[in-house]
């Protein structure tokens, strides 16, 4: 016996070890042990960081390019028949039907389109993870008037909806006593309302199987009032699906600004917007191709980053993944 217990209690600080190892990994350090074996998600992840940076340093990046402002009228940028040049070294993107140079309007049109979509999705997650909590939790009655009120929004088209709010909106002084301003402000607004419904069911069902777990039972069981069960055991456990539908959010927030703008109730000119400069083009796209090109092109690899993004995400914090 004197023999085999040095073996043995070597294997146990070994056990001991990989369970210290194994414990000391946090939430954080697994998604990202997970989400750099996927090399697509990783290389989305470098375009939206490098279209962040874009956003907020437009004026320097611009200027480093030796491009004019986003609202420079260039009167030499026309053939002799008054039709907008096209790409060159002065503006490598072409200009639009006004002189404007498109290369500069689409770097400041990033800014429009992240801070809607980041904006515009975190007000539609902060409401829809509370309705889903409060509905999910309580049940009976409250379950029922909220689930009711979220299935009466999905009942009505998205982009019909948010083209009535817009619209209502972006006359006289705005909406709710003038908080809300037409353009920017608008449009954030339109996307939180008509975004919030389907998060709000994803937490309700899961509220509904997290309220019955043994952790929840022990602390209703202590005497925890709701609000801090819901705060303290619910919620933390619900921050990898929320994650998850959050950056699949954005995406669809940008389209739909896009669509707003395009169909003229979004972001108001001369503030550039992808999707305005779309719309904008729409009758010369024969003459001048450019100008719906590079911001439909911006548009696109923004929108099919985030996406990829999103789909790393879900997979790195999937319990079942195999990495």
């Amino acid at each position: 016996m004197s023999v085999g217990a040095p073996g043995l209690l070597a294997d146990e600080e070994l056990v001991e070890h990989a369970f210290e190892q194994a414990g000391a990994r946090s939430p954080r350090a697994v998604l990202w042990r997970r989400l750099r074996s996927d090399r697509v998600a990783l290389v989305a992840l470098g375009a939206i960081v490098a279209l962040v940076l874009i956003a907020i340093f437009a004026p320097l990046v611009v200027k480093l390019l030796g491009l004019p402002g986003p609202d420079h009228r260039d009167a030499h940028a026309f053939d002799s028949f008054g039709t907008p040049a096209g790409p060159s070294a002065a503006h490598p993107f072409g200009v639009d039907r006004l002189g404007r140079d498109v290369l500069s309007r689409t770097i400041y049109g990033a800014r429009v389109s992240l801070l809607v979509g980041i904006a515009g999705t975190a007000f539609a997650v902060a409401i829809g993870v509370l309705v889903g909590l409060v509905a999910g939790y309580y049940r009976g009655w409250v379950d029922t008037v909220l689930s009711r009120l979220v299935d009466v929004v999905l009942s009505f088209p998205v982009l019909l909806l948010g083209l009535g709010i817009a619209s209502a909106c972006s006359l006289g002084n705005g909406c709710l006593g003038g908080a809300v301003q037409p353009g920017l402000r608008t449009v954030i607004l339109v996307i939180a309302l008509v975004s919030w419904t389907s998060i709000a069911r994803i937490v309700r069902g899961q509220v509904l199987s997290l309220r019955e777990r043994e952790f929840v039972l022990a602390a209703r069981s202590l005497g925890a009032s709701g609000p801090r069960i819901v705060a303290r055991e619910i919620l933390p456990n619900l921050a990898a699906p929320i994650a998850v539908y959050a950056s699949l959010l954005v995406p669809q927030a940008i389209l739909f600004e896009a669509a707003l703008s395009f169909l003229g109730v979004g972001i108001s000119p001369p503030t550039a917007s992808w999707g305005w400069m779309i719309a904008d083009a729409a009758g010369t796209f024969g003459s001048a191709w450019w100008y719906m090109l590079f911001p439909g092109l911006a548009l696109l690899v923004t929108v099919l980053a985030f996406n990829l993004l999103g789909d790393g995400v879900r997979d790195a914090l999937d319990p079942k993944a195999q990495r």
